[in-house]
């Protein structure tokens, strides 16, 4: 994704938008977040955080592409990678 690393892009939820109504705007930021997930043409995307894990769901729901993409914490990949002391 072009907004990574050091060019991150926040998905809303750590300034609270997950609990508030939302403000003047066209496009939720979770969408935007998702759109541009979307566009890699990826099957997985990980996140370390909850409320980014909740909100790129919700928008993966939005785009009704919650079957085609799976949001997973970086424990759950971490497991799955069979990774041993």
């Amino acid at each position: 994704m072009t907004r990574s690393k050091a060019n991150g892009l926040c998905c809303g939820a750590g300034g609270s938008q997950m609990f508030k109504e939302d403000e003047p705007g066209d496009t939720r930021i979770n969408i935007v977040r998702t759109e541009e997930i979307l566009q890699t043409n990826t099957k997985k995307v990980v996140a370390n955080c909850p409320f980014c894990i909740t909100m790129l769901q919700d928008g993966l729901k939005a785009k009704d592409k919650q079957d085609d993409v799976m949001v997973y914490d970086l424990a759950e990949m971490i497991l799955q990678s069979g990774i041993k002391k």
